[in-house]
């Protein structure tokens, strides 16, 4: 079969991209052209010429001659964290420096790339090593290796680099052979699953070289629409009920149902309303700075870099969407970038796809998530997230978390009370316990146990059921109640809450009800770790930078319960925020300790007097006309100090 490369990119592309996005890449590319670049949390110094088989967190290197099915990729004695080993053989730098040489012609870049793939097709046979283990990784190298190709089909070296050269062949047959034979089934039908299916479409039809290519391509693409909707509610939100994998799903299927567009193969128009729903399930969402919720695990997956990098990746993704179906009318603004002008350069015009919501989704019933958010005409915007869905996804629920009835409430896209994130999976138990666990979220612990107890680092061995209590008033009250109690404590407990958020008076009220009693209860609240705390009793100050000036909020606790501070503990651990995998920072975070009581409602108040010092707003905090809480002479705290 004669080999060839014929999805190009259509003239006039590259000078599409806005020059804000050429400078962010070429700023990147450079960065890694000189050696360096960051992968969860930490700075990799060889990537000029890397290691792939070197884990930079550990200083571990797996042995590359092992047989694939024989590495313990969990143990990280055996390979260290395999998370930043897989990351870097993603390969999505590669990709990066690719648009960088589409952009400039610079082909120092190209060269770079190949050089390092070389590299990389050499030093890893077929099931030869860690980068061979897990099905995930090969499908995301396969749409990189599409998307390198496609950037770099003018450089003279190209078809030098893949179609003319046996070893690259083999290896993108290798990818193909493997998913073909390991599909992931049971507990890993998940993102595991959708990542195969994309990436099996998207080199099937970027690179139709092989006998089987006709076949990948058609079970890929049934394969791909089936997992896409058994991983999807019919609202669009994603299965896992994790933010930042409902992205990373997406993202696999965009790209591939752009990859098959370009091949005269398009996926079903009922694949791509899918993927509509989860692009406007995306943006209705998110906060005032485009920033999702943090619930579930978070990895920070990505699937190709067509832009420099950024910790929110959201905003990225709502570009492309946009260029794939249209921004609604009620959708946040979003920025063009390169991915979006590339990725629709291949798609072509945006698609049509009716029945989309007129209005922003404040709920999604199926999942259980519900947005309280002020109007958008009274900024600053006060964001509320209440969790009153499933725990997870399959039997197993890998990336859930205990949290039912949590809430995430954010002031101007600033995390007040956050939900902590995820720290990590694998090589630290205890942190990942913790990460996991109902006191490290915003809600209530009963017994000293967890809603769902945990069985492993991704396995859960009981999953607390929710159930939403409908309101009369959907804007702004929402109210859920779990039973993840009643079989595992005598007597039987229950917790029901109810979340009401004051439109005029800008303040969110929160109140618990604990059915049972006799049992020790503990009330977290996890502050970002930007905002500073001073406890007197149960009223709280919470203040936080803003630009040059300061935010403040006045946090007023239940006094049925004996609350205290805590920041940065490790015996046990309590205090920490993540911002992303492989990072942990100290934060605040509020324990109201006590007894169950029948009949006896735990009631929060968040009120927010909108201290903006540069609008206007008093240097005490005070907006005008708006009455400063009173404190009482041993509470009194020198707001005006600390704005100082």
């Amino acid at each position: 079969m004669k080999r060839g490369f014929n999805s190009a990119l259509p003239a006039g592309a590259a000078a599409a991209v806005p020059d804000p996005a050429r400078a962010a890449i070429l700023c990147a590319a450079d960065r890694i052209m000189a050696g360096e670049w960051e992968m969860l949390g930490v700075v990799r110094s060889d990537m000029k010429a890397p290691d792939w088989f070197h884990d930079p967190d550990t200083g571990r290197r797996s042995d590359p001659g092992t047989y694939a099915f024989r590495v313990k990729h969990r143990d990280e004695g055996a390979v260290g964290n395999v998370k930043q080993v897989w990351e870097v053989n993603r390969l999505q730098h590669l990709t990066l420096l690719a648009t960088a040489w589409y952009l400039t012609r610079d082909d120092a870049y190209a060269e770079r790339v190949d050089a390092q793939l070389r590299s990389w097709w050499a030093a890893n046979p077929f099931l030869s090593g860690v980068n061979w283990t897990s099905g995930i990784e090969l499908g995301v190298r396969l749409i990189n290796f599409a998307w390198i190709r496609r950037l770099l089909r003018e450089w003279p070296g190209a078809a030098d680099l893949f179609e003319h050269n046996d070893l690259a062949v083999h290896q993108i047959r290798w990818h193909q052979r493997y998913l073909a034979a390991f599909e992931s089934r049971g507990s890993s039908a998940n993102n595991h699953l959708i990542a195969e299916a994309a990436g099996q479409l998207a080199a099937s039809c970027a690179f139709p070289w092989f006998t089987e290519s006709a076949r990948w391509r058609r079970q890929s693409a049934a394969l791909l629409e089936k997992s896409l909707r058994d991983n999807t509610f019919p609202s669009g939100i994603n299965r896992e009920l994790a933010s930042d994998y409902h992205g990373f799903v997406f993202e696999l299927g965009a790209f591939a149902a752009v990859e098959a567009a370009a091949a005269g193969f398009p996926v079903s128009e009922d694949c791509w309303r899918l993927l509509a729903a989860m692009a406007d399930g995306m943006a209705a969402l998110v906060d005032a700075r485009l920033r999702p919720p943090r619930q579930g695990d978070s990895d920070e997956g990505r699937v190709v870099l067509l832009d420099a990098p950024e910790h929110n990746r959201w905003p990225t993704l709502l570009s492309l969407a946009a260029g794939l179906f249209g921004p609604l009318a009620w959708w946040p603004p979003v920025v063009p970038d390169a991915g979006r002008v590339l990725g629709m350069a291949v798609a072509g015009a945006p698609r049509t796809v009716t029945g989309r919501p007129d209005a922003r989704p404040s709920r999604f019933a199926d999942a259980g998530i519900t947005i309280l958010r002020t109007d958008p005409a009274s900024a600053p915007e006060i964001w509320c997230r209440c969790d009153g869905g499933p725990h997870g996804f399959l039997s197993i629920a890998a990336h859930a978390h205990a949290d039912a009835l949590s809430v995430e409430v954010r002031h101007d896209g600033v995390d007040i009370l956050a939900d902590p994130g995820t720290y990590c999976y694998h090589g630290e138990p205890e942190w990942r316990t913790y990460f996991r666990s109902t006191i490290g979220h915003n809600t209530v612990e009963i017994g000293g146990r967890d809603q769902s107890p945990q069985g492993g680092p991704f396995m859960w061995a009981g999953q607390a059921r929710t159930r939403q209590v409908e309101s009369s008033a959907p804007q702004t009250v929402w109210t859920a109640e779990h039973d993840g109690y009643l079989a595992v404590l005598r007597p039987p407990a229950s917790h029901r809450r109810t979340v009401s958020l004051d439109q005029a008076g800008r303040g969110i009220e929160i109140t618990d009800v604990i059915d049972g009693a006799g049992h020790a209860v503990r009330l977290a609240f996890h502050l970002g770790p930007d905002v500073t705390a001073e406890l007197a009793g149960d009223r709280v100050a919470l203040t936080w930078p803003v630009g040059p000036g300061t935010a403040s909020a006045w946090l007023d606790l239940p006094r049925e319960l004996s609350w205290s501070l805590h920041r940065g503990e490790t015996g046990p651990i309590l205090g920490w925020y993540s911002p992303g995998l492989g990072q942990r920072t100290p934060a605040v975070t509020l324990v109201g300790s006590g007894q169950c009581t029948r009949d006896s409602p735990l009631v929060t108040r968040l009120q927010f007097p909108e201290a903006r010092q540069t609008d206007g707003f008093s240097a005490s905090g005070s907006a005008a006309g708006v009455e400063k809480p009173k404190m009482g002479p041993v509470e009194a705290i020198d707001i005006q100090a600390e704005a100082r």
